[in-house]
């Protein structure tokens, strides 16, 4: 990871600003994007007094002029670009015969069309250094979660479209990483829109037992070194997936056992 310039969306919190600490101790280049200006101008500062090379971009993903000037500024600045994660996020928690369809929109807008903005305009030069693509996508991008309706089709949508990316570029040497991270350490529970798109403001999680971001990026970075294909972490994110292959109805029902117990959601009419 020495010198390699890597892109991280979502930068300013979680995941992204985990992982934009463990890019830069590895000796990356950082650019960090993000809406929340004060946080990364905090993020900035940090690895600045590392030694890093940083540059900070302010960027709305659902804007896809905002992906295409943060991709040019890097350009320029740098004069390339070997690995862009996207990590830029939100999630939800309403069933959906409850949800105003405009919270589904606002999942794919940020999860999915942000993506997709981002991968477009920095194609090129990532086919160009043979770089790497990074999906942040979920257990929920493998199994549905209940209550989680926009999520988890916003990252079911991710891995499919990484997935032919990958599949397109075989012959290019671009390497395409789909991270699933289980339950993580962040804010994006505390943010998760509800049914009316307002943010939940709590966590239905014991979040002290959760894994760390911090740990999650470690991983991430070891994954993308070793231009691994697929990530998926914590035991019960890899035994769900394993038993969903076998016993998907099985599965089904103990995932709603396991969304009930947060309670705050009424699955019987």
């Amino acid at each position: 990871m020495k010198d390699k310039v890597v892109i991280i969306t979502g930068a300013s919190s979680g995941i992204g600003r985990a992982c934009a600490i463990a890019f830069a101790d590895a000796g990356s280049k950082v650019v960090l994007a993000a809406r929340d200006e004060l946080k990364l101008k905090e993020l900035e500062e940090i690895l600045t007094l590392k030694g890093v090379e940083v540059l900070t971009i302010i960027t709305d993903v659902t804007k896809e002029d905002d992906c295409s000037k943060m991709i040019d500024a890097t350009i320029k600045h740098f004069g390339r670009i070997d690995i862009l994660i996207n990590n830029a996020g939100i999630s939800m928690r309403a069933l959906f015969r409850d949800v105003d369809l405009k919270v589904l929109k606002q999942l794919m807008d940020v999860n999915f069309w942000g993506m997709v903005y981002c991968t477009k305009y920095a194609l090129p030069h990532l086919l160009e250094s043979k770089g790497s693509v990074v999906g942040i996508s979920s257990i929920a991008g493998k199994k549905g979660l209940p209550g989680r309706t926009g999520y988890s089709a916003s990252k079911f949508a991710m891995e499919g479209f990484l997935e032919t990316l990958r599949i397109e570029n075989l012959e290019n040497d671009l390497h395409v990483l789909v991270a699933c991270p289980g339950y993580t350490i962040s804010n994006i529970r505390n943010n998760a829109l509800s049914k009316d798109g307002k943010a939940q403001r709590e966590s239905p999680l014991e979040e002290n037992k959760l894994m760390s971001a911090e740990a999650v990026a470690q991983e991430i970075l070891h994954a993308v070194s070793n231009r691994k294909r697929d990530l998926i972490l914590t035991r019960t994110g890899k035994l769900m997936v394993f038993l969903n292959k076998f016993f998907p109805a099985f599965m089904d029902k103990r995932v709603l056992e396991f969304v009930k117990k947060e309670g705050g959601l009424k699955f019987k009419i």
